[in-house]
């Protein structure tokens, strides 16, 4: 049974990864920094470690050998910082990175997953052309997600760089928002907490209450599942003969604002009072 470790396990998209994985069959290790899971990940057969991935010593608990494979879906988000501390962005999402990359070299990983943001092509956004994977990497230059951007990148260059000289595959994978359900809708902007928007909507919608579309109705963006890029996760980790490089999580199917905010209305509203939009 091939084991894979995933560190970012407690985040949104790393809890479905390893319920998904160990469905798939794989023997998963969810890593944290989370001190306990709350017993989450025993329920379904899980390992489960907390690493402080900014201390190589915290490794420790984690297997040693025989590991085939690691996802790496760790860091510090714009999106889950109260307030602002660039400092935590150059030693969660870079340095820990090192260390992620030390302890593959350690158990002689096959292959690595890394998740990189859409931030840093976030400057082709806005048409209907579709952004090619090796698009050239900019960071914004003053918001909240600056900082954020140049690790993240700088982490991207790192993992190439140790995968040509230690001789592993990797896979870097460019996530947009990613769809999903999670206890906690609402996330950081500038620092400060809100809504997400359709969180948000979905709440009202079970409401019965009116939703407002702000903006162009018709504008159209690929909604990718979790679920969706959960096989994505682990086609990387089971393809024969990798072809490293990045690689654009998306659907290929564009869906208006108009079509979303009408499924969300068709699904979560009451139907005898179905939310008006407006």
């Amino acid at each position: 049974m091939n084991q894979v470790v995933v560190f970012g396990a407690t985040g949104a998209v790393g809890a479905y990864t390893c319920l998904y994985l160990k469905e798939k069959g794989y023997n998963v290790v969810a890593t944290a920094r989370r001190v306990s899971d709350n017993g989450f990940f025993q329920d379904y057969g899980i390992s489960y470690y907390s690493v402080d991935i900014t201390k190589r010593e915290s490794f420790a608990v984690l297997p040693q050998k025989e590991v085939s494979a690691i996802v790496n879906l760790s860091g510090m988000l714009p999106a889950r910082m109260k307030g602002y501390d660039p400092q935590k962005y150059v030693d969660i999402n870079f340095s820990g990175s090192i260390n992620i990359l030390e302890y593959a070299i350690l158990c002689k990983s096959s292959r690595v997953v890394f998740s990189q943001s859409i931030a840093d092509v976030a400057h082709l956004c806005g048409s209907k052309n579709p952004i090619a994977a090796d698009a050239q990497s900019k960071f914004p230059l003053d918001n909240d997600h600056s900082v954020y951007s140049i690790t993240k990148t700088a982490s991207c260059n790192l993992l190439v760089h140790y995968a040509a000289r230690h001789c592993f595959s990797y896979f870097i994978l460019r996530f947009p928002n990613i769809y999903l359900w999670h206890p906690n809708p609402k996330y950081y902007v500038d620092g400060i907490e809100q809504w997400s928007g359709y969180r948000l909507m979905i709440d009202k919608a079970m409401k019965g209450e009116p939703l407002a579309v702000w903006g162009d109705p018709l504008k159209v963006r690929d909604i990718v599942y979790v679920k969706d890029c959960c096989q994505i996760i682990e086609k990387c980790i089971s393809v024969e003969n990798p072809v490293c490089g990045i690689y654009n999580v998306g659907t290929g199917v564009g869906t208006t604002m108009e079509d979303q905010v009408r499924g969300i209305v068709e699904v979560f509203s009451p139907k005898d009072r179905p939310s008006i939009i407006s």
